[in-house]
């Protein structure tokens, strides 16, 4: 038999909803403020995949523009019925302190790649809405409710209500389902129906080393449902030896062949309790036992490296590229932005063919307008190399190679002028919203072509630059760098991406002083 390794979904794929439609198989994942909203990846065989695109690809659909770190579209559902798939999602607009204020809504496709509808909204009450298909031909939305009010659960439980096809919004009585398990924080729920029984899949304990997959069921779609006695389901708490750690927020299919799997989010520890990588997506064999509740195959609760595959034809897909030209008119659909579009206002493929221009425009602490195109880092140990010409002329104008978590973590290998020397690169780090300079004088270039390449050696990195054009000797830019602040443990607050690795440009004095760059290299070493 054939086997399965975990991840199934490397990098920062967080939250999977998976579907079944006919021979195809999707998972949908968070995306968070990168844009486009929602990525999509296919397989047929359950043991490898492909990056098929993304949900959210206009502004009409998705504006993040102002939306907070961490924010933006959490926890998609992708469902498919009668030849249409349903998708939808939580738009994320604030989450620190007492409120959330959580907008969800519903996108509609008759092919998975697109195009996608206009989005209905269905409703503000909580996060991680699920649509469910009953047998019946009604559909029924769920999602985790907050209350935040002094002295309560706040997370209080999942709520039903019933969706209208042809009023397209939600109508008639919300009810609460269920209210969590002694695990508490309920929130991802999935429903499912088989043999008579309702089943409530649900995300609790937390998203970071308590996490776990719960299971409840009942006759009636309203409840009241039982948990299963042996919840959890799913989890790593406890046990630090795994190599899946926070296991949870889970989502199943049946396979055409009858066979039961479980995709479940997960992190991988570079150093200590640091997940660089941010959360992934990985996939368990499951089992009903005769008394109607699902079990991971094995008997255990612990998520698995290597799982056997299900009765399926193998079906691999060709490697992808490791550089890209940047000779096709549009972005490669591995490529992302921070909250806002490509549009060609701060960037162009055709202005130059063969080169990506990016116009410089606000800071990296900017909610609303950076000029940043990235990739998620998906290896523990990889590079990244790209080759620009920039000309500065003010020290508010930069371009270069960065690493990225958020406005608040990232370290740039960047260009920029300087009055008393012209041209010089430097590496400039923010640590927990704390902004540095990490060489004591910047290098002092001639010209306005140079190679830039970080070398990632799983919790640090080594940048190096190169004058002219490719196959010149690399020249390294300080020591190396530590980059376990680049990760969702962050000291002072919980946070759900992960980091990327890519090209940007800004221009502090609102030029748009643009930067071209050549060419994007990312080669993993594992």
């Amino acid at each position: 038999m054939n086997t399965i390794t975990n991840p199934i979904l490397r990098g920062f794929n967080p939250d999977p909803s998976i579907c079944r439609a006919g021979d195809d198989y999707y998972i949908a994942t968070s995306t968070f403020e990168w844009f486009p909203g929602v990525q999509i990846h296919h397989s047929k065989d359950l043991v490898h995949w492909r990056l098929a695109g993304h949900v959210l690809t206009r502004k009409s659909q998705l504006d993040m523009q102002g939306n907070i770190d961490s924010g933006g579209v959490w926890a998609p559902c992708l469902s498919y019925d009668n030849g249409t798939f349903y998708l939808v999602y939580t738009d994320v607009k604030s989450r620190i302190g007492a409120f959330k204020d959580t907008h969800n809504y519903l996108v509609t496709a008759t092919d998975i790649e697109g195009p996608w509808s206009e989005p209905v909204y269905l409703n503000s009450s909580g996060f991680d809405p699920s649509l469910f298909h009953d047998d019946d031909g009604r559909k029924w939305l769920v999602n985790m409710l907050w209350d935040f009010r002094k002295g309560r659960n706040k997370f209080a439980g999942i709520v039903l209500q019933e969706y209208s096809v042809e009023q397209r919004k939600l109508v008639g009585p919300v009810v609460r389902i269920f209210e969590g398990t002694e695990l508490k924080l309920t929130e991802g729920p999935h429903l499912y129906k088989r043999n008579g029984y309702y089943y409530l899949l649900t995300a609790e304990g937390g998203t970071q080393y308590g996490h776990a997959a719960t299971m409840a069921r009942s006759r009636s779609i309203e409840g009241p449902y039982e948990a299963d006695p042996h919840n959890p389901i799913l989890t790593s708490a406890g046990r630090p030896d795994l190599a899946l750690q926070k296991a949870g927020h889970a989502s199943l299919v049946e396979t055409q062949t009858g066979e039961w799997y479980m995709v479940h989010l997960c992190g991988r520890p570079v150093k200590d309790r640091f997940c660089t990588l941010g959360r992934e997506t990985a996939i368990q064999r499951c089992e009903w036992t005769e008394d109607g509740w699902l079990r991971l195959a094995g008997g255990t609760r612990h998520p698995q490296l290597y799982v056997p595959a299900p009765d399926l034809p193998p079906h691999p897909f060709g490697k992808e590229p490791e550089r890209d030209d940047f000779d096709e008119p549009k972005l490669s659909p591995h490529w992302n932005t921070l909250r806002i579009p490509a549009d060609p206002s701060w960037l162009s493929l055709t202005e130059r063919p063969g080169y990506l221009r990016l116009r410089g425009m606000e800071s990296m602490s900017s909610l609303h307008r950076q000029s940043l195109v990235a990739r998620r880092q998906q290896a523990f140990r990889c590079e990244a190399e790209t080759c620009l010409e920039f000309e500065p002329e003010h020290f508010q104008q930069m371009a270069g190679l960065i690493l990225y978590y958020d406005t608040k973590d990232y370290v740039y290998l960047r260009l920029t002028h300087h009055e008393e020397g012209g041209t010089g690169l430097g590496i400039i780090r923010s640590k927990h919203g704390v902004y540095d300079e990490l060489l004591d004088r910047d290098i002092r270039l001639q010209g306005k072509r140079f190679r830039l390449k970080a070398a990632i050696d799983r919790d640090t990195v080594r940048f190096y630059y190169g004058e002219g054009e490719a196959g010149g000797p690399w020249t390294a830019v300080g020591g190396p760098v530590d980059i376990t602040h680049l990760c969702d443990e962050d000291p002072q607050y919980i946070r759900f991406t992960g980091t990327f690795v890519g090209m940007c440009a800004q221009d502090l004095g609102g030029t748009k002083k643009h930067a071209d760059f050549d060419y994007f290299v990312y080669r993993e070493m594992e």
